[in-house]
């Protein structure tokens, strides 16, 4: 009963199960709870949250997966990867738990789905390549599209001449409506900017994610205490990245089986201090994908 009631529902708590036990006659502790569960595999975890995703963003995803599965190494090296993120002074929220086995911590039934940019104290927008960061700058105010475009004069076209960027370079970012707006389209037509095509709410497939992971790890063991320090602590760990960032050469096997063919690829993954896994554009991030495709398939 206690293995088949977390199976159905992974966010049961020792507590919820002890109450349902005794309802039935039971005596039982939470100890014996969690003995039990271990036996069979499971242990509690903390939910991991995913992007709020629609069968049709699990679709898109799917499709730029597959196109991209073949493409070269260099073609990941020349491109900037942009993105914002929120910081918050005094760390995240609450978490939830779920028990699961192991490997199944991207299953939807062990996530919590999350919308972009749920809370925090500043805005940061930065970028980076295979050759290492690039500028970091706080966004004060809410960003429109006409403060989009500055940041790609003043921080974008400078990033990729610090970097040595070739001419060919192509500038990644996604599909938030001041990015895709027709000002900021014609901005970057007319500044001959390669766009990489980008599918929606996909944050996962974008590498810059394990630079923010890091860098809030980073900024809370520093334990800012106002909004000034947050700020002058983001850039100071920031700029101490470059050192440690290296290319993660990365071939990968998707998982389940069922969703695509193992395919084998080589895609650039920003690496530090071991945390930088080759996930995103790599093996979690195709497994995402397919479990969450998978997951649409087996409900229907």
């Amino acid at each position: 009963m206690i293995t088949r009631t977390v199976s159905k529902n992974p966010r049961t708590t020792r507590g919820d199960l002890v109450n349902d036990l005794q309802s039935a006659g039971t005596k039982v502790t939470k100890a014996t709870i969690s003995n039990t569960l271990r036996r069979q595999g499971l242990k509690s975890c903390s939910a991991r949250r995913v992007p709020l995703l629609k069968p049709v963003h699990v679709q898109a995803c799917l499709k730029f997966a597959r196109e991209h599965l073949d493409d070269p190494e260099e073609d990941w090296e020349n491109v900037i990867w942009s993105d914002e993120t929120k910081i918050e002074l005094f760390g995240k929220n609450s978490t939830r738990r779920v028990w699961r086995r192991k490997n199944a911590e991207l299953h939807p039934k062990n996530t919590i789905p999350t919308v972009k940019h749920g809370g925090g104290n500043i805005m940061l927008w930065g970028c980076f390549s295979a050759k290492g960061p690039g500028r970091l700058i706080r966004v004060k105010e809410r960003m429109n599209g006409a403060m989009y475009r500055e940041i790609f004069s003043d921080n974008l076209l400078p990033s990729a001449r610090a970097l040595k960027m070739k001419r060919s370079w192509v500038f990644q970012h996604d599909n938030d409506p001041k990015h895709t707006a027709r000002a900021t389209k014609e901005w970057l037509r007319k500044k001959h900017f390669k766009v990489l095509e980008w599918p929606s709410q996909s944050p996962d497939l974008n590498p810059i994610e394990n630079l923010w992971r890091e860098l809030k790890v980073r900024v809370a063991q520093r334990q800012p205490q106002n909004i000034t320090a947050l700020e002058e602590i983001c850039m100071e760990e920031w700029a101490k990245i470059p050192a440690t960032l290296h290319l993660v050469v990365t071939h990968c096997t998707c998982s389940p089986s069922s969703c695509l063919p193992a395919p084998r690829t080589c895609l650039p993954v920003a690496s530090i201090q071991q945390l930088m896994q080759p996930s995103t554009l790599g093996k979690t991030a195709l497994s995402h994908i397919s479990m969450i495709n998978y997951s649409y398939t087996w409900r229907s």
